[in-house]
């Protein structure tokens, strides 16, 4: 049913090509052809593609439409009953456009899945291709279980430690970046000014005061709403929160330090949310500050880990800043815990004053002489 050539190549070396041809009735009903390096593999390819292809059925399934990654993704986007962030829908629909996803679920194999980490590093840096391929594990996972297609979920399993090995995936990095004193004060001194000349501009004094003292997020910030905010508890709901197995619906209470609680109350009441901002505004206006005060490679998000750092540095536990934080896992918080001092780097900081003023103590009435 096989037969194996022998060719020379261009440059001298041999190839060896390991054909099968089935035949029924005197006409071919199924051909396939593999070319290999060495005459060796060539013949154990064969010989398992026989094996495969004398099972029941085999030969009736080949000629059947292959359902395509492409199709598998889109299966997986609609049908998915739990809801999925923007980010891993885009990066679903993103790799429908490299050439892995026209090939039939069946063939593809590992080195595909490398081939297609390969090609999404162009202009991606390895945490990002890591990224794109734990979203389409996603589909490996459920695709031959749920729906019958024959996606491998060995393949990818293979393929991810390659990749690693390799380096062309890992892990996001860990920043240790904090803002300093001074760099804090540039940038409260320069969008106090920014508020003086546009009344309407975006409150970041605040913004960045909440995000250190909450230790939230950026976009949840943006997403708090009066209703959310439990002052008499100090706490907030947090709706939403990123964690690594689910995002959507993931609502989680999370203790407010007083400082982050004072904040949150010097904000006009004219809006269902606290801070009734787009997350990509604020992003856009702290990054672009940055650049004219050359206040180097700092981000916003690292506003939380400034402010993680903070409770430590405080002398509270991991359970105490876990309940702020909202971590989950208290592994994650335990680099946290390795700091250089003591103490509260904001204690005194003029600036809470400034963007949220104490009201004056009031006066107990005095009795009256009758």
């Amino acid at each position: 049913m096989g037969t194996i050539s022998e060719r020379k190549r261009r440059d001298g070396s041999k190839a060896y090509t390991a054909q099968i041809r089935i035949m029924r009735d005197g006409a071919t009903v199924h051909s396939e052809a593999q070319t290999f390096d060495r005459r060796p593999v060539a013949a154990a390819w064969l010989k398992k593609r026989e094996t495969e292809l004398s099972e029941p059925g085999a030969i009736e399934n080949l000629t059947k439409p292959q359902a395509t990654l492409a199709d598998a993704i889109d299966r997986y986007l609609k049908e998915s009953r739990k809801q999925m962030g923007r980010t891993k829908a885009q990066c679903l629909e993103t790799l429908k456009g490299f050439s892995i996803a026209s090939k039939a679920c069946r063939d593809i194999g590992a080195s595909d899945i490398v081939e297609l980490a390969s090609e999404l590093s162009d202009g991606r840096e390895p945490q990002t291709v890591g990224n794109y391929l734990s979203h389409l594990a996603s589909v490996f996972a459920v695709a031959r279980p749920a729906w019958d297609m024959d996606l491998d979920r060995t393949a990818m399993a293979d393929a991810t430690v390659v990749l690693k090995r390799l380096g062309v995936t890992s892990r996001s990095k860990q920043r240790d970046r904090r803002p300093t004193l001074d760099e804090l004060g540039a940038l409260m001194t320069y969008f106090g000014n920014r508020e003086v000349r546009h009344p309407n501009a975006l409150p970041m004094r605040r913004l960045l005061a909440f995000a250190i003292f909450s230790t939230r997020r950026q976009e949840e910030i943006t997403r708090i709403t009066w209703e959310d905010l439990d002052a008499e508890h100090s706490r907030v709901l947090v709706r939403d929160m990123k964690n690594p197995g689910e995002k959507i619906g993931n609502h989680v209470w999370c203790d407010l330090p007083a400082e982050a609680l004072r904040v949150a109350n010097a904000m006009p009441r004219g809006d269902a949310r606290i801070f009734p901002f787009d997350s990509k505004s604020v992003s856009a206006s702290f990054t672009r500050a940055c650049l004219l005060l050359d206040i180097k490679d700092l981000h916003f998000h690292d506003l939380r880990h400034d402010g993680v750092s903070r409770l430590f540095e405080l002398g509270w536990n991991i359970p105490h800043v876990a309940a702020v934080s909202g971590h989950r896992s208290w592994n994650s918080l335990k680099r946290y815990t390795h700091i250089k001092h003591r103490g509260d780097k904001y204690d005194g900081w003029e600036w809470l004053d400034v963007i949220a003023p104490q009201p004056p103590p009031q006066e107990a009435p005095s009795e009256e002489t009758p």
